[in-house]
């Protein structure tokens, strides 16, 4: 099938490298047209000069909420619409209850669950104005299977998966026009996973990763951005409040 997303508007955050950047393609292959966003407008420009006119670069630090509020009246001035919104902006510090800073902890759950319920609440209205449409929020394997050194992770993305089943409900009795999922991914191939490579080599930390999974590989950017496209979809139009794990089996041991 191709144009599964044809006449669809769609807002990605954190659009400008890794997962984002791979779903806002996906995206725009089947007929969409994107807003790429993300903190660093470059980025989310270079990603977006791939996909030609129907495409606009945003910069959004989805953690602010002035942020938000400036950007709907622009989608909505360059658009008419919204139907699509995947909350993708993430960031993913270590560190275990006791070594992780306070800083460290509300700048996680600042981007990673704040910015998630904002993205909801501020674009909301102009989805159920275009007639609804598909809400998706990447969580994480991490959301569901916990670890030691990932305390501030563990629970914003934990937390995310439950904030959809909520906004699923809250949607469904305004008028079930508009869907909320959430995706959990394990390790995949991003710059995400700089961060867990503390000096070794990254290919040796792959290999590592790999290990842990049962397929025996680190996924990549496709095997979220394919999933990513059939909840965003008409397809999906009877699913709501559910999620998807994406783990090569990890979290079935």
């Amino acid at each position: 099938m191709t144009g599964r997303l044809e006449g669809k508007v769609a807002l990605v955050t954190g659009a400008g490298s890794g997962l984002g950047a791979a779903i806002a393609r996906r995206f725009a292959d089947e007929g969409a047209r994107v807003i790429v966003s993300d903190v660093n407008l470059a980025a989310a420009s270079e990603v977006a000069r791939h996909f030609g006119g129907g495409a606009v670069a945003l910069r959004i630090d989805v953690a602010d909420p002035a942020d938000w509020a400036a950007t709907l009246p622009v989608i909505e001035d360059a658009f008419g619409a919204l139907h699509i919104l995947v909350n993708n902006a993430g960031i993913c510090l270590t560190g275990s209850v006791e070594e992780i800073s306070i800083e460290d902890w509300k700048r996680t759950h600042a981007i990673d669950l704040d910015g998630v319920f904002y993205g909801m609440r501020s674009c909301l209205p102009l989805m159920r104005q275009s007639g609804g449409g598909a809400i998706l929020n990447i969580s994480s394997i991490s959301g569901i299977v916990a670890a030691g050194n990932l305390a501030a992770y563990n629970s914003a993305k934990a937390a995310v998966r439950h904030l959809t089943k909520s906004v699923a409900l809250h949607c469904a009795k305004m008028g079930g026009k508009i869907t909320c999922n959430s995706l959990h991914p394990t390790f995949i191939d991003t710059p995400l996973l700089d961060g867990l490579t503390a000096g070794q080599a990254r290919e040796d930390v792959l290999a590592k990763l790999a290990r842990q999974i049962p397929l025996g590989r680190v996924g990549v950017p496709g095997d979220v951005a394919n999933a990513a496209l059939y909840f965003c979809s008409d397809e999906a139009s009877f699913v709501t409040g559910a999620e998807l794990v994406i783990d090569g089996g990890l979290s079935a041991m």
